[in-house]
């Protein structure tokens, strides 16, 4: 009975690159202090990933070693439900299903098809217009109360629930509204050499990777920026001083200190000092999670152990809401 009063909780990151510092402190991190409070679902979300194009050995590579790192993170897969997006059949086709009930109007004025279809003008496809249904059905299939997202995905949230409000609105209580969950902290780690925008594996200068070798992410915070003050003073002032402000967020996150805790040990001692300190702080936190993601990708019959249950667990809550979703719009059943 506990299990059933429990709030649902689902999130899924795209096996598109390697999981980075941002992923996990902006979003695994936050996951795993919720296991117990939340009954969750995690993916990797292979079906998003193929709106650009992927060399296949490649992606299979990377969601493999995405859910070892999920697990090394700290993610119980006893305690909580991952998978594999395609895995899952019903999140393709409610997928279709959602796309019949999705304004063309509203597709067009989501803000990461302008970005992606910017970035990739020789690959304007379909998927990459109809990104944001898929997401909607992604969510839906699991009833979830809570949508962990990014300031930057706030968009795609709404957008769901206006496919739910129509949706019910025509059939009656099908789906719940799921609310968007916005960590307070950490919800933002900025690039390294760019830290007026997110950390990102597109540019791979300024992103720390889970899976890196320790020497690398120390050099990458060594050559950090930070900013032209000739005083080398280490102070929280993200108007003025936003590379600072980035490593003093990251160091926070890592160690559990304070701004001013942080302001008090470098008083006096510049950048110099400062950077290295964050960068051997993220080496120590980043050790562990790597030495386990290394021990477990080498255990394939573990691993897919993992994802199988997983699906299967998955499968048997995603259908359960299609199933009601095919009845609702007239299909005959299976």
């Amino acid at each position: 009975m506990e299990e059933q009063a429990k709030k649902v909780m689902l999130s899924g990151i795209q096996p598109s690159g390697d999981l980075h510092l941002g992923n996990y402190l902006g979003a695994i991190k936050n996951w795993v202090d919720r296991t117990d409070e939340f009954d969750n679902y995690y993916f990797m979300a292979d079906l998003h990933t193929i709106t650009v194009r992927q060399n296949p050995a490649d992606l299979r590579r990377r969601t493999l070693e995405q859910l070892a790192q999920y697990i090394a993170c700290g993610l119980d897969p006893e305690r909580n439900t991952l998978f594999i997006q395609s895995h899952v059949p019903a999140h393709a086709q409610l997928g279709w299903v959602l796309n019949c009930y999705t304004m063309f109007g509203e597709l067009s004025r989501m803000t990461q098809f302008k970005d992606k279809s910017a970035k990739h003008k020789d690959n304007i496809n379909g998927g990459l217009f109809t990104y944001p249904t898929l997401m909607a059905a992604d969510i839906l299939l699991y009833q979830p109360d809570f949508v962990p997202v990014g300031e930057d995905q706030k968009q795609h949230v709404e957008l769901t629930r206006n496919i739910v409000q129509r949706f019910n609105g025509i059939y009656g209580e099908v789906f719940k509204m799921p609310e968007p969950y916005i960590p307070k902290a950490g919800a933002r780690v900025m690039g390294l050499t760019a830290p007026e925008s997110k950390m990102s594996k597109s540019i791979p200068e300024g992103c720390v990777f889970l899976m890196e070798k320790p020497e690398d992410i120390q050099r990458k915070f060594k050559r950090a920026i930070t900013d032209s003050d000739t005083q080398n003073c280490v102070r929280y002032d993200p108007e003025h001083k936003p590379g600072v402000a980035n490593l003093m967020n990251i160091y926070a996150a890592v160690t559990g200190k304070s701004y001013a805790q942080i302001e008090a040990e470098f008083e006096g001692q510049g950048y110099g000092a400062f950077k290295p300190a964050v960068g051997e702080a993220v080496i120590e936190t980043l050790r562990p999670i790597r030495e386990e993601a290394q021990r477990i990708l080498k255990d394939k019959a573990y691993l897919e152990q993992v994802y199988r249950s997983g699906a299967e667990k998955a499968s048997y809550v995603a259908n359960k809401t299609l199933r009601k979703v095919y009845k609702k719009v007239g299909f005959v059943a299976p």
